[in-house]
């Protein structure tokens, strides 16, 4: 049976999300539905609450996690072309990360360790397990976490923003003055692996990171809107940003267009969360997921890279202590949540995709190629997905004939 976009269902869809915007909670948000060459994109409401001027669908979205998969992306087109390999240790490359101690229990205090069993590798940054990062249900007053937020490393919790004021070899040092959490391979932890690859994409290529995500994924995509900073002639797409009050609901504003973080250049270029994007952008690149690595501008990433970060890479263990909600009980390929393989024909958003904490989400349903994307300038204050998400979700599956 054929896949189609039902008329009646993405009408409900965009009820659903008026509803949001409309109760104030959502100022504006942008929606893509899409399966082939079928694609429905909606706008809604205005750049911030306090302005009247509706939302454009070329405004510029802060995209958070979405800059994983993207992040992922230009490390397999390196290992495309034989400058990375996956089962390769980052010692060389990455000497902080070199002959690592191993906390011998989560609480444990810093120098209570053991050695690493093996070095880290380009897969374990993929797949997040090099053995640090964010886990929902470890304790917050841990010594490795406390040190963590003394050096002001933003890897293991919390926002990302504002952005650290430290350099990439300041942030390095920093993260190698710690221990492990767990040893490498055996963890899903994150967050922490999409940080890392961003000073390994430009350590291995000799250019900063945002001239290789450019050249490996921007260009030949075609994402003119894309980067880490917003060109001053630009910043008037840039919405509003907002964080809900967690107990009253009650919004206050994170950022503004006129004293945006995005309006410089970063001295520490994030590559887990900081990239700035729009929904015709975005889509572009998922478009070029689903054409197995092909875009307009040629191949970007061979199909079997493709089928690599989109495939499930984590045992049935991991994935139930990674005990993250937005996993949707599935799984992690690289760069990007991935159906386990107990998950066939289930709805979105199960599918391969992600999250961002700034209030975005993608997923693709691998059964029936059906992708739903939704920006928004609502911060998620909390890993159990937001009643919009919710909402969007049930909207997309509605509108599957």
């Amino acid at each position: 049976m054929t896949t189609s976009l039902s008329p009646g269902g993405l009408h409900k869809l965009h009820e659903l999300m008026a509803a949001h915007v409309e109760s104030g909670q959502v100022p504006g948000l942008i929606t893509l539905v899409a399966i082939g060459d079928d694609v429905h994109v909606d706008v809604l409401g205005t750049t911030a609450l306090d302005e009247t001027a509706p939302l454009q669908r070329d405004a510029i979205f802060r995209i958070a996690s979405l800059s994983k998969p993207i992040t992922a992306a230009a490390t397999m087109a390196l290992v495309d072309d034989g400058t990375l390999q996956l089962d390769r240790p980052v010692d060389d490359l990455l000497p902080e990360l070199a002959n690592r101690r191993v906390l011998r229990a989560v609480d444990a205090e810093l120098d209570d360790t053991v050695p690493a069993t093996r070095s880290i590798t380009v897969e374990d940054l993929l797949s997040f397990r090099m053995g640090i990062g964010i886990v929902v249900a470890m304790p917050m007053s841990t010594p490795i976490q406390r040190a963590e937020a003394a050096l002001d490393l933003k890897s293991m919790g919390g926002p990302p923003w504002p952005p650290t004021s430290m350099n990439v070899d300041e942030w390095m040092a920093g993260l190698g003055s710690l221990p492990l959490v767990h040893q490498p391979g055996e963890v899903w932890m994150y967050n922490t692996g999409s940080q890392v690859l961003g000073v390994l994409l430009a350590r291995a290529t000799g250019k900063d990171l945002q001239t290789v995500l450019r050249e490996r994924v921007f260009e030949p995509v075609g994402m003119p809107d894309t980067g880490f900073t917003v060109p001053a002639d630009q910043v008037h797409r840039l919405p509003t940003y907002y964080s809900p009050d967690p107990e009253t609901g009650e919004m206050s504003v994170i950022e503004t267009r006129a004293d945006s973080w995005w309006a410089q250049r970063p001295s520490f270029p994030d590559a887990s969360g900081m990239l700035v994007s729009t929904i015709d952008d975005y889509w572009a690149f998922v478009s070029m997921l689903l054409a197995g690595g092909m875009s307009s501008g040629g191949r970007v990433l061979s199909e079997q890279s493709v089928q690599l970060m989109t495939t499930d890479r984590l045992t049935a263990p991991q994935r139930d202590a990674a005990a993250v909600p937005f996993l949707e009980g599935g799984g992690w390929g690289l760069g990007m949540a991935a159906p386990a393989a107990d998950q066939a024909g289930l709805p979105l958003p199960v599918g391969f995709g992600w999250n961002g904490g700034s209030g975005t989400v993608w997923r693709t349903n691998p059964e029936n190629g059906v992708t739903g994307i939704l920006l928004t300038q609502r911060a998620m204050t909390s890993p159990e997905p937001p009643a919009v998400f919710q909402d969007f979700w049930s909207g997309v599956n509605a509108a599957i004939a």
